[in-house]
């Protein structure tokens, strides 16, 4: 075999190589999980505005006035209108709630998409960032990088940077039959949050019950439904953000795009 010959051999592997990679990493990134469409309209509340800007946010508007807005990044791989029950329910206890659409349905290729939807809403004076999973932590990422949040929402996550030595309030929901959520991270990335952070647990929930997509490969079995652990939740972060309306000081970033 003459040189050349092996030289065509090595570039056709190589080519070949490439190609296969290529098929196997537009394989990953096109498998996702839908929405239950079915499920999520069963619960859905209808009691709010849904306003969609583009093709990648959605709005959900409380019937009245309100100073408290969530900008809510997807789980990895999971169709973000699977949280829609979740951001209407919040709605409807009154917190303004902006819920974004991943490219590739993951997070981790849109970190930013917070940056400036706060001036979509110039009356809102709270702003809290949050989300499932990887997009929990993408979101707790932005939020210790850009000025003008007031909070974190974490669910069935934990932060990649540190908010420890942040004034930034903290909110952990997890569900106790989560099989998907890394544990020992989780315990481990605690030493990256406030002190006073807030932790609360969900009885009989697991990992895919924050959302409408079906079971998720390698979680725990639920002893209540996604709608009871959708509503747990709503209840739990509407309290958390609400709860503090007459001590809350924290005004930056409602005139202002989010700044680093």
């Amino acid at each position: 075999m003459s040189a050349k010959q092996k030289k065509l051999i090595i570039i056709s592997s190589v080519i070949a190589a490439v190609i296969a990679i290529a098929a196997g990493v537009m394989v990953y990134l096109l498998d996702f999980y839908p929405v239950d469409t079915e499920a999520a309209e069963a619960v859905s509340l209808n009691s709010c505005t849904v306003i969609e800007y583009g093709d990648s946010l959605r709005a959900y508007e409380p019937s009245g006035e309100t100073k408290y807005g969530l900008i809510f990044y997807p789980g990895a791989k999971v169709e973000y209108t699977a949280y829609e029950p979740l951001m209407e329910w919040l709605a409807d206890d009154g917190v303004l709630c902006l819920l974004v659409k991943m490219p590739f349905n993951l997070a981790i290729f849109g970190k930013d998409s917070a940056s400036g939807l706060n001036s979509i809403y110039p009356e809102v004076e709270h702003w809290y960032i949050g989300g499932h999973s990887l997009g929990g932590t993408m979101a707790a990422d932005f939020a210790a990088e850009n000025s003008g949040i007031e909070g974190v929402v974490l669910l069935a996550s934990f932060p990649s940077k540190d908010l420890s030595k942040t004034d930034m309030r903290v909110l952990s929901v997890y569900g106790s039959e989560d099989g998907v959520l890394n544990r020992k991270s989780y315990e481990k990335a605690k030493s990256k949050l406030p002190s006073d952070f807030t932790e609360q647990v969900i009885e009989g929930g697991n990992h895919a019950g924050f959302g409408f997509y079906g079971e998720q490969r390698g979680d725990g079995t639920a002893s209540i439904s996604a709608a009871e652990q959708t509503l747990q939740t709503a209840d739990i972060i509407a309290g958390f953000i609400l709860g503090e309306e007459t001590q809350s000081t924290v005004t930056g970033g409602t005139e202002e795009s989010f700044e680093s």
